[in-house]
Parts: C-alpha cells; sequence; structure tokens
C-alpha cells in the first residue's frame, strides 16, 4: 500500500510545498520518493502499486541501470563459459551487440524506466541507420535475454523486450537462396588443382576440401572440426557432431541439435579421402582431416584470405565459402532428395529453414503434372 501525503515549509524565499510518496516493497523496506505535484506522485504510486502487485518491483532497480545490467550479464556469459555452457563465439558476439547499439543508447536508464517503447524504438533508430535486419534482430535478442538475467537477479520482475519483434520490408526479408552453378563449381574445382599447396610439408588438399563441402554440405565450422574417426569407410558415413568456433577452439556440440547427423558419402569421395588419409602427414583417428600445417584447427578467416581467395581469383568466381553448402543442397534436390531428407542431410533445425531457403529449387514437373489432370 503506498500513501501521498503533503509536506509543506517555510524558506527564505517563502512558502514552498511538495507530495510525499510512500511505500514498502515485498523485502519490507520502507520507501519515499518526493514529486512537486500532486498528479506526478498519483501517477508514481499507481506504477509502485501495480508493480509490487505484480512482483516487478525490486528496490536494487532503483539505482540500476542498463549500464549495470549489461555488465551483470556479461559477467554470467562468463561464468557459462568457464562451464561450456555456451561458447566463446556467442560471448564476444552478445557483449558486442549490446556495447555497440544498446549502451549508448539505453545504458544510462534506470532499469526500471525502460518500457517497451524504449526498445521499439531503439530497434526502429537502427533500422532507419541503415543497420542489417539482422543485427536489429540479433540485438533485441540479445537485450531480452540480458533483461531475463536481470529478473533472475532480482533486479525486475519485467523484461521490457520480450513482445519486441524486428519486422523487415517484403522484398528484404527474401531468404531464398540463389546457389552456384555446376559450371561455377567445377571452375573452382580446377582453379584450385593448379594452386600449388604453400607448404611443402604437407601435401595439399584444397581440391578435396572444395569438393567434400561442395558434395556434402556441411558448415565450414564442421568441417574444421572433422576428425578421421568420423568418417566410417566401410559404410561410406560421414558423421558430423562437433564444430570449430570462431577462435579456433572444437566445441562438441553442432550449431543446433539437428547438426548432428550422419551423411552419405559417394564411391567416389570415400577413394579421395582414403588416398589423402595415406598422403596426410595427420592421419590418425584423432587427427583433424583438413587441418592445418601443424595439425590444429583450421582458421577460417585465414583460409579464406590466403587459400580460398585466390581459387575465387583463378577460377573468375566470386562467391563465399558458405556458398558450397548451398551447392551441394541444390544438388541433392536436382537429384531427387525429399523435403525431408534435404531437412537432415543438412541439419536444419526445422522442415520450414529447409522449404523457406531452398523450397523454390524442388522441381514443379510432378505438381504441373497434378494440375494437368485436374484442369478447366
Amino acid at each position: 500500500m503506498a500513501t501521498i501525503k503533503k509536506r509543506i515549509w517555510t524558506t527564505a524565499k517563502g512558502q514552498s510545498e511538495a507530495w510525499v510518496l510512500a511505500y514498502t516493497d515485498r523485502a519490507g523496506k520502507r520507501h519515499k520518493e518526493q514529486f512537486s505535484s500532486l498528479p506526478l506522485a498519483n501517477t508514481r504510486r499507481i506504477e509502485v502499486e501495480g508493480k509490487i502487485d505484480t512482483n516487478a518491483f525490486r528496490a536494487e532497480a532503483k539505482s540500476a541501470t542498463v549500464g549495470d545490467v549489461i555488465d551483470a550479464y556479461h559477467k554470467g556469459m562468463l561464468a557459462e563459459l568457464a562451464k561450456r555452457e555456451v561458447t566463446q563465439m556467442h560471448v564476444v558476439n552478445t557483449a558486442g551487440l549490446l556495447n555497440k547499439h544498446v549502451r549508448p543508447v539505453l545504458g544510462h536508464f534506470k532499469i526500471m524506466d525502460v518500457l517497451p517503447g524504449d526498445v521499439k524504438g531503439l530497434s526502429e533508430d537502427m533500422k532507419a541507420a541503415g543497420v542489417g535486419i539482422p543485427t536489429v534482430r540479433r540485438t533485441v535478442g540479445a537485450l531480452k535475454r540480458c533483461f531475463d538475467h536481470a529478473r533472475i537477479a532480482s533486479l525486475t520482475g519485467d523484461n521490457p523486450a520480450k513482445d519486441i519483434s524486428v519486422k523487415a520490408a517484403r522484398a528484404s526479408g527474401n531468404s531464398r537462396v540463389t546457389p552456384p552453378t555446376k559450371e561455377q563449381y567445377d571452375a573452382l574445382v580446377a582453379a584450385a588443382d593448379s594452386i600449388r599447396p604453400a607448404n611443402t610439408n604437407q601435401p595439399g588438399s584444397l581440391t578435396l576440401r572444395i569438393q567434400f563441402a561442395g558434395r556434402t554440405g556441411l558448415r565450414a565450422s564442421e568441417l574444421w572440426a572433422l576428425r578421421w574417426r568420423n568418417i566410417n569407410f566401410k559404410r561410406a558415413l560421414v558423421s558430423v557432431s562437433a564444430r570449430v568456433d570462431a577462435y579456433a577452439g572444437v566445441e562438441d556440440v553442432t550449431k543446433t541439435q539437428a547438426g548432428e547427423r550422419d551423411i552419405d558419402l559417394a564411391d567416389e569421395l570415400v577413394e579421395a579421402l582414403q588416398a589423402w588419409r595415406e598422403a596426410t602427414a595427420f592421419g590418425a583417428d584423432d587427427d583433424f582431416v583438413f587441418p592445418d600445417s601443424k595439425g590444429g584447427t583450421v582458421s577460417h578467416t585465414n583460409f579464406t584470405k590466403r587459400e580460398w581467395a585466390k581459387v575465387k581469383k583463378a577460377a573468375g568466381v566470386d562467391i563465399g565459402w558458405h556458398a558450397l553448402r548451398h551447392f551441394a543442397i541444390s544438388v541433392w534436390i536436382e537429384t531427387g532428395f525429399s523435403h525431408k531428407e534435404v531437412q537432415g542431410l543438412a541439419g536444419h533445425s526445422s522442415i520450414n529453414v529447409t522449404t523457406t531457403r531452398y523450397g523454390h529449387l524442388f522441381a514443379s514437373d510432378d505438381r504441373r503434372a497434378r494440375m494437368n489432370k485436374i484442369g478447366l
């Protein structure tokens, strides 16, 4: 229960007055706030009583700012990192989004004063400034998690970002994939064949890396984490169960739960892998299939700058490495794999991801034939 009392006092300039709001939080702590007018005091009384009744009021929130909450959330993520519950890349990316986009705008706000409109305004301002929709969405998502952390820490009982969604214009929301052509893929393979390995102590595997990525559809993070024990030569299968993060640290988890999967290998690819295992200096079960020159994990950034860039230039094909994954999936679809089979092989989290990105690539001849049977 909150009460408002009028306070009057006399100064050298004459009589002054104010309205004092007094209330007790759920922890039993007494609070007093002073206002210059009765309407302001009443507005605050209604807000406080509502938050106390819904358990959304925390005394600490009176002084805690969004900047404080960001700092606390970062410490929490570091603790999770120490327990291997999150990746270093997740911590760095999340902290980067919050510090770059949220702290300069909302950092000085008291957490109890932040409203959904403030978060919505932040997202709209980011879009107006030319920030890409994916980055805006990731920023709002990071802020949601940040406020959830504050709620669990009893700094607030509410999350002003929880109902905020970031909408894109219809044209910018098109996530259909345009894969490389077979001619482009062949040109890349031929270009890789013509490039001599920089490391003379280790035979080159550049061509095989491209072929493997273009046939299995592995993400780069999964490719660099692949060990020889993950390849079953008798069954012609590769088992995907790990990935490398942006800092070349191997994580024993894939991007999603669906990312843990088995992929069938063509006989020619199996033969090429067997030949590579005999040639490489790192052919033990626990060695990486495609290691760096010292047998460690490949830095994808270095690889794309030093090797992939040369291949693209020689082939006259300007695409990113991830496009090889799109190429592999497009070939599966062209060969006749079903939506569900493609989802499983690609490690997509849901069939919706598969159909949204690649649905336009599935053959429409059967559908046309069925429509022709219906006729007019």
